[in-house]
C-alpha cells in the first residue's frame, strides 16, 4: 500500500532516494522497483533487518533493474548520517507525528535534499486523527511509548517545512477506507487485534488492496479530501543561483 504518488515526488530511473523512518519498507520496495538507488533509513534494527532481507530477495528475483542499489541505514532522523545536498528525493512517511523535536528533522531532511529536488511527506490528517485521540488515550504519547506526539494540520505541516527553508507544493489525502478500521481499533483498543470486527475489516482491507475493484478505488477517491487517513505533502529546494 502507498501513500506517495511517485508521478508528483519526480522519480526517475538512476535519481537517489532517501526513506527516513523507512519501517516495514513499502516506499523503498517500489523505489528499488522503480530503478531508483535507495537508502532505507530506521531507527529499529529490527525493521531493517527485514527490509534489507526482502532488498536481497527482490534482487535474487530480478524485480528491480540490473545496477540498481538499496541499502539500509540505522540512524536518527534529527541527525542523519549523510552529507548535505546529497538526494534527489525522499520519502517521509509517517514519520513526523512520532518525532518530539519536528523542527530538527525538518531542517535534517531539507539539508540532505540536493538544489531542485523533493521531498513527500506523509502524516496522519487532522481530523480521522483527532477521532482516534478521542477515542482512545492509548493511542498516542504519552499513554503509549512510540506513540504519535501531535496532530499536524495542512497549515502547521506546511509551515514546518516552510521554516527548513523548502517550498512546500501540492497536498492530497489517501487511504480513506483506513480511518474507519483505526477508529475500530481505538474503540476496542489499539492492540487487540483479535477482535472479530477488526479482524474482518482486516481482511477488507487486505482484499482491497490485492484486487483493486472499482467500486471501493472510487469510493475512496471520492472520501478521501474528508476522510483520507494520511495528508501526503509535496515540497522541493530551490535551485542555487549560479
Amino acid at each position: 500500500m502507498l501513500t506517495v504518488d511517485f508521478a508528483r515526488l519526480g522519480l526517475k530511473p538512476g535519481d537517489l532516494v532517501l526513506d527516513m523512518g523507512a519501517g516495514a519498507g513499502r516506499h523503498a520496495f517500489e523505489v528499488y522497483r522503480r530503478g531508483a538507488h535507495i537508502i532505507a533509513l530506521d531507527y529499529s534494527l529490527a525493521d531493517l533487518k527485514d527490509v534489507s532481507g526482502l532488498f536481497a530477495a527482490m534482487q535474487a528475483a530480478g524485480e528491480a533493474p540490473a545496477g540498481t542499489t538499496a541499502t539500509t541505514v540505522n540512524g536518527d532522523g534529527t541527525r542523519l548520517p549523510f552529507p548535505d545536498n546529497a538526494f534527489d528525493h525522499i520519502i517521509c512517511s509517517e514519520v513526523m507525528e512520532h518525532i518530539p523535536d519536528d523542527a530538527a528533522a525538518a531542517s535534517e531532511l531539507a539539508r540532505v535534499l540536493k538544489p531542485g529536488g523533493t521531498i513527500a511527506v506523509t502524516v496522519p490528517t487532522w481530523l480521522p486523527e483527532k477521532i482516534c485521540w478521542a477515542i482512545n488515550d492509548e493511542y498516542h504519547a504519552p499513554f503509549v511509548d512510540g506513540g504519535h506526539v501531535r496532530i499536524f494540520t495542512e497549515t502547521s505541516l506546511r509551515a514546518r517545512f516552510r521554516d527548513a527553508g523548502l517550498v512546500p507544493g501540492v497536498a492530497h489525502h489517501a487511504h480513506a477506507l483506513h480511518s474507519p478500521y483505526w477508529w475500530l481499533k481505538c474503540a476496542v483498543g489499539p492492540t487487540n487485534n483479535t477482535n472479530p470486527l477488526v479482524q474482518a475489516y482486516h481482511r477488507l482491507l487486505v482484499w482491497d488492496i490485492t484486487k483493486a475493484p472499482k467500486l471501493t478505488r472510487w469510493t475512496e477517491k471520492l472520501l478521501n479530501p474528508v476522510l483520507g487517513k494520511s495528508l501526503v505533502l509535496y515540497s522541493s529546494k530551490e535551485r542555487t543561483s549560479a
